[in-house]
């Protein structure tokens, strides 16, 4: 079935409707199919010849300008109803960009909350964030971009006293390999939960569920780039406890995370994950918190996981010196 259109109007409606420019013509409803007299000087097309003239219209009346005066523009439909909590115990989160919004949210505040620890550590902690990801990560801004690796050749330049903005003598690039080699990247992106109805789409004993804690993912095709070392590291976080706002620990274990491989009969959705660490040369672990209706306008995901994604990421950071020899195989 294909996709319908985008309704602007009803079709009687778009008809009656004629919007007047400077001589009595109309852009709309006119009959006239002659556009010569809105192209400017040149040939370029103006954004009636473009977009609908009624688009045209909707745009400049929000912005308060006149439509002749439009150049060009860039759309995206969004929905602007707010977050909320919802369901008949109040359990559930509903919220339009949860994929990958969420995972967001828990970074940079699960470092936010540990930063009185910050000069205790003995390692930095990062929280990179990248535009572009559900469509490939190829951009200047996306994930297949110079912007972390840049980062983590400057991070151990400016630690050895150089210039981090200058080119890296022979001692950085060693320096800046073995920081790399030293490090975990987690990447954090939301996961599909068994679906009630689509039970049978996920393996029963690798099928995550709603309310039951942050995901890792597993692939042995490398869709997504979880070892063995990064997996127990991420347990061993989970197991060592809640963190306390002030960068402590409280000695209340979380919960266990789960666990995910896909159906050997089903295709594999894949995360930025397997390229950074093909390009960085880190030791990468696949997690994220559960959620249905992904990639939907209206996404859904349960409290308890943002929960517990919140204090898994917050001990990782916090006990990272602690966990570090884990990774060290």
């Amino acid at each position: 079935q294909p996709p319908p259109p985008p309704l602007l109007a009803t079709a009687v409606r778009e008809t009656l409707w004629k919007h007047p420019q400077p001589g009595g013509t109309t852009t709309a409803g006119s009959g006239s199919s002659d556009s010569s007299s809105s192209t400017p000087p040149g040939g370029s097309k103006g954004p009636t010849d473009r977009h609908h003239p009624l688009l045209v219209k909707l745009v400049a009346e929000h912005l308060g300008v006149d439509p002749g005066d439009l150049v060009d523009f860039e759309l995206q439909l969004a929905d602007t109803q707010p977050a909320c909590v919802g369901g008949a115990a109040d359990e559930f989160v509903f919220s339009g960009r949860l994929d990958n919004q969420a995972c967001c949210y828990l970074g940079v505040e699960s470092l936010v909350k540990t930063l009185p620890s910050l000069a205790a550590t003995k390692h930095v902690r990062v929280v990179a964030l990248f535009d572009h990801e559900e469509v490939g990560s190829n951009s200047a801004t996306g994930a297949q971009g110079p912007l972390l690796r840049d980062t983590l050749l400057r991070i151990p330049a400016a630690l050895l006293g150089g210039d981090a903005h200058a080119s890296a003598t022979a001692r950085e690039d060693v320096a800046a390999a073995a920081f790399r080699a030293r490090s975990l990247l987690v990447s954090a992106d939301m996961a599909h939960a068994q679906h009630p109805n689509y039970a049978d789409r996920h393996d029963g004993e690798h099928a995550p569920r709603l309310g039951r804690g942050l995901v890792i993912k597993h692939n042995a095709n490398q869709r997504y780039a979880t070892d063995a070392p990064g997996a127990t590291f991420v347990r061993a976080a989970a197991a060592l406890g809640v963190a306390s706002s002030d960068g402590g620990q409280s000695t209340t274990p979380l919960a266990p995370c789960q666990e995910f491989a896909v159906k050997a009969d089903q295709a594999c959705g894949s995360t930025i994950g397997p390229m950074s660490a093909s390009n960085l040369g880190v030791r990468t672990v696949d997690v994220g918190p559960p959620q249905l209706s992904m990639h939907s306008i209206r996404e859904m995901m349960h409290v308890d996981d943002l929960r517990h994604g919140m204090d898994v990421f917050t001990s990782i950071f916090a006990n990272f010196d602690a966990l570090h020899p884990a990774l060290l195989v």
